[in-house]
């Protein structure tokens, strides 16, 4: 497999732009990107060509959302996507935790992505690609830069102590709930070892809300402590009542379809068919891409 030098120029690119938002050492971002400084030195430089294997180049780009080919989804200030900027500024801000709990669909993943992208020491973490403690402790090791090779309680310990080194850190914690228990109950030591020194962020559906519910009702040993330290409440963006969650939906949809459609008359249409088959902006998009 040969990958073009414009795939090459184009993720050495990312990666020079991720590094503004990296409070740490070059050292340590090489880490992040599963590289040698020496090797970082070098992309800076201007050198691609025999520094890394076609593997590591598609990691790093998968990683960092290298696209050769521009999406040309464009980003609506939705609701959803206030309310998502207001809660992790002030997270960050007040090294403060929360929960964001609520209906598959409504962007919670996209527009969180796409805020972070601008903020200083934040780090994102699908917790769906590291289930087991292990996997996770040492993705959220990578992650911050933070050599996440040898010994599991040693990794954890300088995980904990890095984390307090950087200024304001804001660690997104996406897919909450597929973590195992074992592994979500290492957010309480977590917290409990970077507390006052950095905000967490957790995002998932109606099944982490659930998971977490079932445990505190069972006194699950973990599940009211870190409830508890995560502001003691689920954030919810969708109303309960069906009249204004039918009109929530309605909103929600028609803002981003009236930022991705050229054609404003069909706007309401496209609306009308996501509402009344309960469909959300995963079906919208497929509908704009499609032309319908």
């Amino acid at each position: 497999m040969n990958l073009s030098q414009e795939f090459k120029q184009n993720v050495r690119a990312a990666i020079l732009h991720h590094r503004q938002n990296f409070g740490g050492t070059d050292t340590d971002y090489a880490r992040t990107l599963g590289i040698k400084p020496s090797i970082y030195s070098r992309l800076k430089k201007g050198e691609t060509e025999g520094l890394l294997s076609n593997t590591i180049w598609i990691t790093i780009g998968r990683e960092l959302d290298v696209r050769m080919h521009q999406s040309t989804w464009k980003v609506a200030r939705t609701k959803v996507y206030n309310e998502i900027e207001e809660s992790l500024h002030f997270c960050k801000e007040y090294s403060k935790s929360m929960i964001l709990a609520d209906d598959c669909g409504i962007g919670k993943t996209f527009c969180t992505r796409h805020i972070i992208r601008s903020m200083k020491n934040t780090f994102y973490v699908d917790c769906s690609q590291g289930k087991t403690k292990q996997q996770f402790i040492r993705l959220l090791a990578k992650t911050v830069g933070v050599d996440n090779k040898g010994r599991y309680v040693d990794v954890k310990a300088n995980l904990k102590y890095y984390i307090n080194l950087l200024d304001k850190p804001l660690i997104v914690l996406d897919e909450a709930g597929d973590l195992d228990y074992n592994a979500f109950l290492e957010l309480k030591e977590l917290w409990n070892g970077t507390d006052g020194g950095c905000a967490w962020y957790m995002i998932g559906a109606d099944g982490l809300r659930a998971k977490m519910q079932r445990g505190i009702r069972n006194n699950k040993v973990g599940y009211a402590e870190i409830f508890s330290r995560f502001s003691d409440e689920f954030i919810t963006l969708v109303p309960t009542g069906s009249m204004d969650k039918k009109q929530f939906y309605a909103d929600l949809i028609g803002a981003v379809a009236t930022a991705n459609l050229t054609e404003k008359s069909k706007v309401n249409v496209l609306v009308n068919q996501c509402i009344k088959k309960e469909a959300t902006l995963r079906h919208l998009e497929t509908l704009i891409k499609i032309g319908a």
